[in-house]
């Protein structure tokens, strides 16, 4: 696998995106997944810009590319990866000297590797938000060598019974995370080096559009006070755990919330991935907007009547609740949309519009995945696009024989 070298990247413009794009891949027939090398480069550099000097840690399940994640990792400003789970942490770690398991695991083969593995030991750190959690890994490796864990503190923002994030940890306040904390260090064969909390109500709701019925002036209301709220109970979760243990780090936010994160004191690493690839909910914040570096391609293989064709595949919808905004979205030729009757399909995708009428069959639509890392799923390869034609593939999890989940 060829080494992907971001910083020979030139300068990236939306002015015939994707014009540029269907030309390079004109000889590859379809379905497939391609990436611009300057839209790649010019969000990771755009990511360290807004980070302001905080360390940026890659979130690995947004990307699924290990020559990506490569990439990302040889610009200055990046450092460390956030894995999925202990599988990949453990296969990434034997490229990868710092790796943070971003959720709790339960997988006893996977944890009797990582006892067995002295530099996976070294590099790999695992997530825990209980005494359960412990217990599980002492049942599962009895005996095991001393393993690296970080606590995480639930960043969601509650008022009242009213709450807005996501359901991760149940430890919120600093006495809590103290009490496990204290817990860890009276307990051999774990060490405590680090805390996460991940504010998804900021980094993952866009701030600039409706969020459902609320208008987009109520989501950066309820991202002030979130803010607001976390900065006070992180701090003193942190001071909490520093009284029994030294930290190596603490990591918080995502991509949508670098600004704020970098501006939380207590915070020495932020967490993100999906603004590497610029998947389309990361369309609508106010302050950024990543460039469209991944897309994919789905051929014209007929055509219904006036007006639509239809596409080959297309049904690669996004995890989440189901709602319209995780489907995929048409990218280009502009003047089409999807069949709302049908939407996108296992096996086929209409589309509509005055711009329909004038594709042959074996043109290509492209088309923008709703969450950045989850099209890799659906492919072996990227195809790297620089300039106006295709420089090399990538392989993507599935394309060196592996899965996320």
């Amino acid at each position: 696998m060829m080494p992907l070298d971001l910083a020979a990247a030139g300068p990236w413009s939306p002015e015939q995106h994707w014009q540029r794009m269907d030309a390079a891949t004109a000889a590859i027939d379809g379905p497939f997944a391609a990436v611009s090398l300057e839209a790649l480069a010019a969000n990771t550099r755009a990511m360290v810009v807004r980070a302001d000097g905080t360390t940026l840690r890659l979130a690995t399940k947004s990307v699924r590319s290990r020559a990506v994640i490569e990439a990302v990792l040889a610009t200055p400003g990046w450092h460390g990866v956030l894995a999925a789970t202990l599988p990949e942490a453990l296969w990434l770690s034997a490229t990868v000297d710092d790796v943070l398991l971003g959720y709790p695991t339960t997988d006893r083969s996977a944890l009797r590797a990582l006892a067995a593995d002295d530099r996976a030991l070294e590099r790999v750190t695992i997530m825990i938000d209980s005494v359960e959690h412990l217990d599980s890994i002492d049942a599962a490796i009895p005996g095991h060598p001393e393993i690296r864990v970080a606590i995480e503190l639930d960043a969601a923002f509650e008022l009242g019974r009213w709450r807005a994030g996501v359901l991760r940890s149940p430890l919120r306040s600093p006495q809590q995370l103290g009490g496990l904390a204290r817990a860890v260090v009276a307990r051999g064969g774990f060490r405590l080096v680090g805390i996460m909390s991940y504010e998804a109500q900021v980094a993952g709701v866009q701030d600039g559009t409706r969020r459902g019925r609320s208008p987009a002036l109520m989501v950066r209301a309820m991202q002030r006070r979130s803010a607001a709220d976390l900065r006070e109970r992180r701090a003193a979760a942190v001071a909490a755990v520093r009284e029994v243990a030294q930290l190596e780090f603490v990591n918080g936010g995502g991509t949508g919330s670098i600004e704020s994160t970098a501006a939380d004191q207590a915070v020495t690493e932020i967490g993100a991935g999906s603004g590497i690839f610029g998947a389309h909910l990361f369309d609508g914040y106010r302050d950024f907007r990543p460039a469209p570096a991944l897309a994919f391609a789905l051929p014209v293989v007929r055509r219904p009547g006036p007006g639509i064709v239809t596409l080959l595949g297309g049904g690669w919808v996004a995890s989440g609740p189901r709602i319209v905004d995780r489907d995929p979205v048409i990218a280009w030729p502009p003047g089409l949309r999807i069949d709302p009757g049908e939407g996108p399909g296992e096996v086929q995708t209409p589309v509509r519009g005055a711009t329909a009428d004038r594709l042959r069959l074996g043109d290509r639509v492209w088309l923008r995945h709703a969450k950045a890392g989850e099209l890799c799923e659906r492919t072996d390869v990227l195809h790297l696009v620089a300039g106006d034609q295709v420089i090399s593939t990538l392989p993507t999890y599935r394309g060196e024989g592996r899965k996320l989940l």
